[in-house]
């Protein structure tokens, strides 16, 4: 696949993976923290780490120069993940957000992010997420071509209705959703790529999906070999840094409700 021989996969599965360990290092029931608390604070890593793998957002760099502004890159980032991070061009995917709903694209294929009760990626109930995601899972799969209920019509007998019906689920680019999910007790995570099914009877939740843990990792380290490693998250504040320029689009996803 397409994502796949150009990384984009590899660096989707480094920032869940890096932001289900930091969710988890931080978790505690002892101390108050309940599922709310760890799906939000999982999907605010997730979104984080997907800016900063694909140089997005207050991640983005000056073009030609892809190891500018690593103290901002590699800020709370622990050793094994600052190694791990794959070393892609900053050009390769650019953020896509579609209704407010966070998104990346890498040319006209688009991903966006869905989570999951752990162990029940099959049944992902589409109709009860937000409109965006069931537009997504509403798409019409063009491989293979879905035969048209206006077949053998003479074109004047249809009278646009199908273009019309057709436009009604295309949306502006070709949308796969990312699918994860995490059992904070068994630390097990499950994260997909794949075309969403609208599933309104209960029926199958994708028309295909990936397995992105079986992904191998890509070769990390985005840095130089003389520049120091920071030893890990920790509690001194950042230095100020200094943006380089601003996305072309301007971040209004939220910290909540659709994602």
């Amino acid at each position: 696949m397409e994502l796949g021989e150009a990384g984009v996969l590899a660096g989707v599965r480094w920032a869940y993976l890096s932001a289900t360990a930091r969710t988890l290092e931080i978790y505690s029931e002892a101390d108050g923290l309940d599922a709310t608390w760890l799906g939000s604070t999982r999907f605010t890593y997730f979104r984080d780490r997907l800016d900063r793998v694909f140089a997005c957002e207050r991640f983005a760099v000056r073009s030609g120069d892809d190891d500018a502004d690593l103290d901002l890159l590699y800020a709370e980032l622990s050793e094994h993940d600052i190694e791990a991070l794959p070393r892609l061009d900053p050009g390769l995917v650019r953020r896509a957000n579609l209704n407010g709903s966070p998104g990346w694209a890498h040319g006209q294929r688009r991903f966006l992010l869905a989570s999951c009760v752990f162990g029940r990626l099959d049944q992902l109930p589409w109709s009860q997420k937000s409109p965006t995601k069931k537009g997504v899972a509403r798409q019409r799969d063009p491989e293979p071509p879905q035969p048209s209920l206006f077949e053998g019509l003479a074109d004047e007998e249809i009278g646009g209705l199908e273009a019309a019906l057709t436009a009604a689920t295309e949306l502006d680019m070709d949308t796969f959703v990312v699918a994860h999910s995490l059992d904070p007790l068994s630390r097990q995570v499950e994260l997909v790529l794949g075309r969403p099914l609208l599933n309104s009877g209960g029926s199958q939740a994708w028309r295909w999906r990936q397995n992105l843990l079986e992904t191998p990792p890509a070769d990390g380290g985005r840095r130089r070999g003389d520049t120091p490693l920071p030893t890990g998250p920790g509690t001194v504040s950042d230095a100020p840094v200094r943006l380089r320029r601003q996305s072309a689009e301007p971040r209004d996803d939220r910290a909540s409700g659709e994602r």
